[in-house]
């Protein structure tokens, strides 16, 4: 596998021009998900000079809005409310394999998602996400104790996102079955998986290198905040 895979370089924009497009929203150049279902912006790969008044009408005045790529800086009027480094890791051997255990969630499952997520906060997810892709749960004694599925579709790759177990629950191999068990229905469909993470979590980044994951870049991921008044 190589690292040359544009639609890798901006995934958010392949998804939305790609096997997500029918959940794009346009707002002058950008696309964007329903609300409900993920916060992502997707900025073209060469965007013009109007990325930014595009960006402010899109989050309102003293609105907030989620920006990520390579050398982006807001201009004059705009406040960075949040910003940090992630990387982005793809599938280089991962031993992919089925899990009896490993349960497929529906849209009954989400208020169960939802407190799961809020306890372990493995990333945003909202009452609609679970409509990106396939996800996968572990029960205990009918309690949802591990989840992981997918995310962000550029052609040919799918995100393996959401992984997360409830604490009480941790250190048994749970978040490793299921990521392999979603990477087992990636394949199936002869695409390949992809992971993202923040650099801080380095945990994480060792669990999915050990799974075969390999780092493939560094990203940087911002939120800013648009001027109140045009």
């Amino acid at each position: 596998m190589t690292d040359f895979e544009p639609s890798l370089d901006n995934p958010v924009w392949a998804s939305l021009t790609g096997p997500h497009a029918h959940f794009a929203e346009r707002h002058g150049q950008l696309l964007r998900y329903p609300t409900d279902v993920a916060p992502f912006v997707a900025i073209p790969d060469e965007p013009d000079g109007d990325l930014w008044r595009d960006l402010a009408r899109l989050a309102g005045p003293g609105g907030q809005v989620p920006v990520t790529g390579r050398g982006i800086t807001p201009p004059r009027g705009w406040e960075v409310t949040e910003l940090g480094s992630g990387v982005q890791l793809v599938d280089d051997g991962v031993a992919a394999a089925g899990d009896d255990q490993a349960v497929p969630l529906g849209q009954a499952d989400v208020p169960e998602i939802l407190d799961l997520v809020g306890r372990t906060q493995p990333g945003p997810f909202l009452k609609r996400t679970i409509d990106l892709g396939t996800y996968l749960g572990i029960r205990h004694e009918g309690k949802l104790i591990a989840m992981a599925g997918e995310r962000l579709h550029p052609p040919g790759w799918t995100e393996i996102s959401a992984v997360c177990t409830d604490p009480a629950y941790r250190g048994q191999g749970l978040a490793t079955r299921l990521v392999l068990a979603v990477a087992a229905g990636i394949r199936a469909r002869g695409e390949t998986p992809f992971m993202h993470a923040l650099a801080t979590n380095t945990n994480a980044i060792r669990l999915y290198e050990s799974l075969g994951f390999r780092l493939r870049r560094r990203m940087t991921f911002l939120a800013a905040r648009a001027p109140l008044a045009g």
